[in-house]
Protein backbone atom coordinates (compact mmCIF):
# COMPACT_ATOMS: atom_id res chain seq x y z
CA UNK A 1 0.00 0.00 0.00
CA UNK A 2 1.25 3.34 -0.71
CA UNK A 3 0.22 7.01 0.16
CA UNK A 4 0.07 10.22 -1.29
CA UNK A 5 0.30 13.58 -0.14
CA UNK A 6 -0.13 17.11 -2.12
CA UNK A 7 2.62 19.38 -1.15
CA UNK A 8 1.52 22.42 0.05
CA UNK A 9 3.63 24.82 -1.84
CA UNK A 10 2.22 23.82 -5.23
CA UNK A 11 -0.72 26.16 -6.95
CA UNK A 12 -3.86 24.14 -7.12
CA UNK A 13 -4.54 22.26 -10.47
CA UNK A 14 -7.88 21.98 -11.94
CA UNK A 15 -9.34 19.13 -10.62
CA UNK A 16 -8.92 16.86 -13.56
CA UNK A 17 -5.12 17.53 -14.05
CA UNK A 18 -5.29 16.88 -9.99
CA UNK A 19 -6.80 13.38 -10.59
CA UNK A 20 -4.78 12.50 -13.69
CA UNK A 21 -1.44 14.08 -11.43
CA UNK A 22 -2.31 11.29 -8.33
CA UNK A 23 -2.79 8.60 -11.10
CA UNK A 24 0.99 9.00 -12.29
CA UNK A 25 2.30 9.35 -8.92
CA UNK A 26 0.23 5.91 -7.86
CA UNK A 27 1.68 4.24 -10.86
CA UNK A 28 5.19 5.59 -10.23
CA UNK A 29 4.76 4.70 -6.81
CA UNK A 30 3.90 0.93 -7.70
CA UNK A 31 7.13 0.43 -8.92
CA UNK A 32 9.79 1.31 -5.58
CA UNK A 33 9.49 -0.84 -2.57
CA UNK A 34 8.65 -0.14 0.91
CA UNK A 35 10.48 2.54 2.90
CA UNK A 36 10.78 5.31 0.26
CA UNK A 37 9.95 8.99 0.02
CA UNK A 38 9.21 10.84 -3.41
CA UNK A 39 9.01 13.85 -4.51
CA UNK A 40 7.54 14.79 -7.64
CA UNK A 41 7.31 17.95 -10.33
CA UNK A 42 4.62 18.51 -13.09
CA UNK A 43 6.01 20.87 -15.18
CA UNK A 44 3.02 22.69 -16.81
CA UNK A 45 3.38 24.33 -20.69
CA UNK A 46 2.92 27.56 -19.44
CA UNK A 47 6.18 27.45 -17.38
CA UNK A 48 4.83 26.61 -13.94
CA UNK A 49 5.21 23.58 -11.57
CA UNK A 50 3.08 21.22 -10.01
CA UNK A 51 4.49 19.69 -6.59
CA UNK A 52 3.82 16.33 -4.80
CA UNK A 53 5.10 14.57 -2.31
CA UNK A 54 4.76 10.65 -2.04
CA UNK A 55 5.57 7.81 0.32
CA UNK A 56 5.74 4.09 0.09
CA UNK A 57 5.05 1.74 2.87
CA UNK A 58 6.76 2.54 6.09
CA UNK A 59 8.29 5.71 4.44
CA UNK A 60 6.48 8.52 6.24
CA UNK A 61 7.12 7.15 9.77
CA UNK A 62 10.97 6.67 9.29
CA UNK A 63 10.84 10.51 7.62
CA UNK A 64 9.07 12.32 10.32
CA UNK A 65 11.74 10.49 12.17
CA UNK A 66 14.80 11.51 10.94
CA UNK A 67 13.60 14.56 10.46
CA UNK A 68 12.79 15.32 14.75
CA UNK A 69 16.31 14.10 15.49
CA UNK A 70 17.77 16.52 12.24
CA UNK A 71 15.56 19.42 13.75
CA UNK A 72 16.83 18.42 17.20
CA UNK A 73 20.48 17.79 16.50
CA UNK A 74 20.37 21.37 14.64
CA UNK A 75 20.56 20.17 10.95
CA UNK A 76 19.96 22.42 8.41
CA UNK A 77 19.05 22.91 4.94
CA UNK A 78 22.82 22.60 3.50
CA UNK A 79 23.04 19.21 5.65
CA UNK A 80 19.77 18.44 4.13
CA UNK A 81 20.84 18.73 0.31
CA UNK A 82 23.98 16.84 1.76
CA UNK A 83 22.15 13.77 2.65
CA UNK A 84 19.62 14.11 0.18
CA UNK A 85 21.98 13.95 -2.61
CA UNK A 86 24.26 10.58 -0.83
CA UNK A 87 20.56 9.03 -1.25
CA UNK A 88 18.58 10.26 -4.18
CA UNK A 89 17.94 9.16 -7.53
CA UNK A 90 16.43 11.80 -10.18
CA UNK A 91 13.90 10.20 -13.07
CA UNK A 92 12.40 12.01 -16.06
CA UNK A 93 9.58 10.65 -17.50
CA UNK A 94 8.54 13.70 -19.67
CA UNK A 95 7.53 16.54 -18.18
CA UNK A 96 7.51 14.99 -15.16
CA UNK A 97 10.41 14.66 -12.75
CA UNK A 98 11.13 12.09 -9.91
CA UNK A 99 13.39 12.34 -7.04
CA UNK A 100 13.02 8.89 -5.47
CA UNK A 101 14.85 8.33 -1.15
CA UNK A 102 15.55 5.80 0.25
CA UNK A 103 14.79 6.91 4.02
CA UNK A 104 16.44 4.42 5.73
CA UNK A 105 19.94 5.31 4.82
CA UNK A 106 19.15 8.70 5.34
CA UNK A 107 17.96 8.11 8.93
CA UNK A 108 20.86 6.35 9.39
CA UNK A 109 23.15 9.73 8.33
CA UNK A 110 21.15 11.67 10.84
CA UNK A 111 21.64 9.62 13.39
CA UNK A 112 25.19 8.74 13.02
CA UNK A 113 25.50 13.21 12.80
CA UNK A 114 26.65 13.07 9.05
CA UNK A 115 27.15 16.91 7.96
CA UNK A 116 27.26 19.02 4.93
CA UNK A 117 31.08 19.92 3.94
CA UNK A 118 32.25 23.28 4.99
CA UNK A 119 31.93 24.40 0.93
CA UNK A 120 28.85 22.91 0.33
CA UNK A 121 27.68 25.06 3.34
CA UNK A 122 29.32 28.28 2.14
CA UNK A 123 27.93 28.14 -1.18
CA UNK A 124 24.43 27.67 -0.19
CA UNK A 125 25.05 31.07 1.78
CA UNK A 126 26.55 32.91 -1.02
CA UNK A 127 23.13 31.74 -3.33
CA UNK A 128 20.99 32.32 -0.11
CA UNK A 129 22.91 35.99 0.11
CA UNK A 130 22.78 36.77 -3.97
CA UNK A 131 18.71 35.77 -3.98
CA UNK A 132 18.26 38.35 -1.04
CA UNK A 133 20.53 40.71 -2.96
CA UNK A 134 18.50 40.48 -6.01
CA UNK A 135 15.34 41.07 -4.92
CA UNK A 136 16.25 44.30 -2.42
CA UNK A 137 16.04 41.85 1.06
CA UNK A 138 18.43 41.31 3.79
CA UNK A 139 19.22 37.45 4.34
CA UNK A 140 18.80 36.13 7.42
CA UNK A 141 22.00 34.95 9.28
CA UNK A 142 22.92 31.40 9.50
CA UNK A 143 21.09 28.78 6.85
CA UNK A 144 17.63 27.67 6.42
CA UNK A 145 15.92 24.94 9.11
CA UNK A 146 15.93 21.11 7.15
CA UNK A 147 13.51 20.89 5.16
CA UNK A 148 12.39 17.60 5.63
CA UNK A 149 11.33 13.99 4.34
CA UNK A 150 8.92 12.75 5.93
CA UNK A 151 5.03 14.20 6.08
CA UNK A 152 4.69 16.45 8.93
CA UNK A 153 7.54 18.63 7.80
CA UNK A 154 7.16 19.01 4.43
CA UNK A 155 3.57 19.55 4.86
CA UNK A 156 3.54 22.20 7.52
CA UNK A 157 1.90 25.51 6.18
CA UNK A 158 4.40 28.30 6.17
CA UNK A 159 7.86 27.81 5.48
CA UNK A 160 10.12 29.46 7.82
CA UNK A 161 13.86 28.83 8.94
Amino acid sequence: MTSTHLAGLQARPDSSRKAVELAVVDSVLEGFGPEMYLGFAFYRPDGGCNLWNAWTDGGEQLGDQADGLALAAGLDAADWLHIGDRHSTVTHRGRIRVEAYPVRPILADVQTGERSPDERRAGLRRVIDCAAARTGQTARPGLPRWLGFGPTLLNRKGISA
